[in-house]
């Protein structure tokens, strides 16, 4: 009785969507391993999944609506690290893509659809908000399948994420557009109403743009100073929400104004920290924004027009690809480019799901109709895992040899270069010889105001953690020709060198030690080359004075290579001699 006043009666009675939470953490147990295991993505099985937890399944999840709201966040992590990856000179130089062949795919596709749904006897405003909402595909879906394939710095990968993210500017006025259809105002106060949305929209950007760098980075740069781990976190998850929560109340959808936050952040010296601080949030949610879809499916509208759907599915994918592939062909993209570019982009989004509901509330389309293009839209979404790699398929099967050698351009990503673990003395004079040879080199530290004189040079240092693999993979540690630590902390470096040699064994570690003794156990841990630096700076300083004292400085530079190559064991020997008899006395 006590437990039951104490709210422990019933589980989840205390927090909402306790259940689904619960649910979902176990079936995301579960499923990744499994379909790892058998080499599929993880997104089919949570769209199984939910699809058979969800209401027209074994009804385990009965109400998906506390579900689904968490399970947007999803999508708002996912455009998150999309931003981060991108910059607004990056953005800029895309502008051709995004709202050129973005502009042309939307426009296009949605008045072909509706001219279908026109007729298939469906009105003229139910007709044009079908279209619209199915000429839209899955940011969530696609941007995740290419990220696990690798694909997303590929060109065809860019040209589907500038599509898809003009798809996403286009939500605002499509749902505008269906609130205009549905309305019984004036036409001229509806369009002024529509005017006056977007342009606060536009306003909201332009702010969000042109404030939010000096805001966010300064923000960034107090909090980087306290050093710690829980505050960078909560502070990047503050930024996120919060720009999209703004861009909500703007009219615009959350997904884009956490995609603004990532472009602002992309700028700044922080974004390989916060990107990994927010990684776990957004695999989780992911998978819950997934088995949402899934859980929206009527399996019972599935059985009963199973073979209306299977013929809609085809001709919607058709449909979809033939445009989108004849307009990459317009816009310069080669054969195979465009072919990956339309499959990829064939299926419908998760804001058909938006514009549908929105659809049925003003009454625009019968809800039979609604379910039917719901249930099309998620198995389409469904397709999305198995259509990228068939993609890929086709073009070798169809391209032959020198489409099958064709491997993702990694032009915006750091390869064969040298990752400088501590940016103190030691770090910047490493960095000063690479540039000179014209090394390509990228930088962290943990020190904000050291960080952001760097980057005032122009220097590629960054704020993270070389201790985290996580923030080490974020710059390029696997595709790297060097890693050189040069930590202060002796901690701090043994950890980060065990991270490098455990995770990437074969990328080559140079360390800055303290003394022989330390030089030593790096050299026996697998260290490819070890600085002691105190004998480093001995040598060096007797060099000096033998060279003052008439020594040639080819003898000099013999001699000093030639104690090297004995791993310093003469000095050593010369120092801890000194050390032990300073004892004895």
């Amino acid at each position: 009785m006590m437990l039951e006043e104490m709210g422990f009666g019933e589980i989840g009675h205390g927090i909402p969507a306790l259940r689904e939470i619960l649910t979902f953490l176990l079936a995301s147990i579960i499923l990744v391993p499994l379909f790892q295991k058998l080499k599929a993505s993880p997104i089919l099985g949570f769209l199984i999944t939910g699809a058979i937890i969800g209401p027209s399944g074994f009804a385990v999840i009965a109400d998906i609506e506390g579900v689904r709201v968490i399970a947007e966040f999803g999508v708002v992590f996912l455009l998150f690290t999309i931003g981060l990856e991108l910059s607004v000179e990056r953005l800029r130089a895309m502008r051709r893509y995004v709202f050129g062949l973005g502009a042309a795919q939307v426009f296009i596709t949605a008045f072909a659809i509706a001219a279908i749904a026109y007729a298939w006897g469906n009105a003229p405003a139910a007709a044009l908000v079908i279209g619209a909402g199915l000429a839209l595909s899955s940011t969530a879906m696609v941007m995740q399948t290419l990220s696990e394939r690798g694909e997303i710095a590929s060109r065809f990968g860019r040209v589907s994420f500038s599509v898809l993210l003009f798809q996403d500017l286009a939500v605002a006025p499509i749902l505008i557009l269906v609130t205009a259809f549905g309305s019984s105002a004036e036409g001229s106060n509806l369009l002024t109403g529509g005017l006056w949305t977007l342009g606060k929209a536009a306003l909201a950007v332009v702010i969000l743009l042109f404030l939010g760098r000096i805001v966010l980075r300064g923000l960034l740069g107090i909090v980087a100073n306290v050093g710690s781990t829980e505050l960078n976190a909560a502070t990047a998850l503050f930024i996120i929400l919060g720009i999209a929560a703004a861009t909500e109340m703007a009219g615009l959808s959350m997904a884009l104004g956490a995609f603004l936050a990532g472009l602002i952040l992309a700028e700044t010296e922080f974004r390989h920290q916060v990107e990994a601080d927010i990684m776990p949030f957004k695999g989780l949610l992911l998978g819950l924004f997934f088995i949402s879809v899934g859980m929206a499916l009527d399996l019972s509208v599935l059985l009963d027009s199973l073979g209306w759907l299977l013929f809609s599915l085809a001709g919607l994918l058709a449909l979809k690809t033939a445009i989108t592939t004849g307009l990459a062909l317009a816009f310069g993209l080669t054969r195979p480019e465009a072919v990956r570019t339309g499959l990829s982009l064939a299926e419908a989004g998760e804001f058909a799901f938006v514009i549908l509901a929105s659809a049925l509330t003003f009454r625009l389309i019968p809800p039979e109709t609604g379910q039917f293009m719901a249930v099309l839209a998620g198995l389409s979404m469904a397709l999305t895992p198995l259509l990228v790699p068939f993609s890929a398929w086709l073009v070798r099967t169809y391209e032959g040899a020198q489409a099958a050698r064709e491997r993702p351009a990694h032009d915006d990503t750091l390869q064969d270069h040298v990752v400088i673990c501590g940016y103190g003395r030691v770090g910047q004079t490493v960095a000063d010889l690479m540039r000179l040879q014209t090394v390509p080199y990228v930088a962290l530290d943990l020190d904000p105001s050291l960080i952001k004189a760097c980057r005032a040079r122009s220097e590629p240092v960054f704020y993270g953690d070389a201790m985290r693999p996580d923030v080490l993979e974020r710059f390029g540690a696997a595709r790297a020709a060097a890693i050189v630590i040069t930590l202060d902390a002796p901690q701090a470096a043994h950890k980060a060198f065990e991270i490098v040699r455990d995770m990437w064994p074969d990328v080559p570690v140079f360390v800055r030690a303290a003394n022989a003794e330390e030089a030593d156990r790096y050299m026996k841990l697998g260290a490819r080359h070890v600085v002691p630096e105190t004998l480093e700076a001995s040598l060096q300083l007797s060099g000096q004075v033998l060279h003052a004292l008439g020594t040639p400085m080819d003898a000099v530079n013999t001699i000093i290579e030639r104690i090297r190559q004995d791993q310093y064991a003469p000095i050593a020997t010369v120092i801890e001699g000194e050390r032990a008899s300073q004892k004895d006395t």
